[in-house]
């Protein structure tokens, strides 16, 4: 059994980086065109700077080997972000696909293990490449996506849904618990979990007695991308026991601000939801919407 993640209070508005790598879920031409724009660095934390601007402090992040150069920025100038986090997200898939069509899935592992303690870790992995140790290879694996975060704030580390929806299909609950121990363990942090069938990771999570998770999966008025049903999400909004960060909430543009926001309104059981923007435009227009129609439902 895990203790419940309780003690890190989450940010309402969490800044996402699809926008940043060529994600767009409805237009592969904008898509195309943000992965153009941010290929300047400055670019890039143009817009980071405008969300700070906001106070939009919390960055939930992929381990694409970009975001190293943020937390880089980050480290290096703290005056400048008071209050910064980051909510790593891993793994990054298309990173360890890249590495595994280079190198073949042995020497893809070896290459991506984290520097630090390199006795303990090559010791460690020979047990897991031989034993096919599990626990150690997940836990090896997180260590190396962590890597690039030392020295700054990492409260909430997540699990992708490729990763979780994976092991739900396998049925490996265990590995869910496994990630939890993990990070609670080496860095003082909450375990989150993002997935596109948020039922049924909920029952698997209680299978193995992962408590009040984290976890991240969409939401939205029109039921976009919610596996399982919008009811079903409903229903777990309103009697399941977890802190629920919602995503796509605009269904990918569908919608607009304010009727998003007004469906989230209707759901105490969402603590933050993430976005993603471009502009110091659209940045400042989500916050507008989330104090003029999500937070005053949150005070009555």
């Amino acid at each position: 059994m895990t203790t419940p993640a309780t003690d890190h209070v989450m940010d309402r508005l969490l800044f996402g980086d699809n926008q940043f790598f060529g994600v767009n879920h409805m237009s592969e031409e904008k898509a195309r065109a943000q992965a153009m724009r941010f290929q300047d660095f400055e670019s890039v934390m143009g817009v980071l700077d405008s969300a700070q601007a906001e106070g939009i402090r919390t960055f939930m992040c992929t381990t694409h080997e970009r975001v190293a150069q943020i937390v880089d920025r980050v480290r290096a100038r703290p005056d400048d972000y008071p209050g910064f986090v980051f909510y790593p997200c891993m793994p990054y898939a298309h990173k360890y696909a890249n590495a595994v069509t280079e190198h073949g899935p042995l020497e893809a592992v070896r290459r991506l293990l984290p520097d630090e303690g390199l006795v303990s870790t090559a010791l460690r992995g020979g047990r897991a490449l031989a034993t096919k140790d599990v626990e150690s290879l997940v836990t090896m694996l997180v260590d190396a996506e962590m890597a690039m975060f030392q020295g700054v704030t990492t409260p909430v580390i997540f699990l992708q849904n490729v990763v979780v929806d994976l092991l739900l299909g396998l049925g490996f609950d265990e590995a869910f618990a496994i990630f939890a121990r993990h990070v609670r363990t080496r860095y003082g942090a909450e375990p989150g979990y993002i997935t596109m069938n948020l039922p049924r990771l909920l029952d698997a999570l209680d299978r193995v007695e992962v408590l009040n998770p984290i976890v991240c999966s969409n939401m939205n008025k029109l039921g976009f991308r919610m596996c399982g049903g919008i009811e079903a999400y409903r229903e777990a909004l309103d009697e399941r026991e977890f802190r629920a960060v919602a995503m796509s909430v605009y269904a990918s543009g569908a919608l607009g601000p304010e009727e998003a926001f007004e469906w989230i309104a209707q759901f105490p059981k969402i603590e933050s939801v993430v976005f993603g923007a471009s502009s110091a435009t659209n940045i400042r227009g989500t916050r507008q919407v989330v104090d003029d129609v999500w937070l005053p439902r949150l005070s009555v």
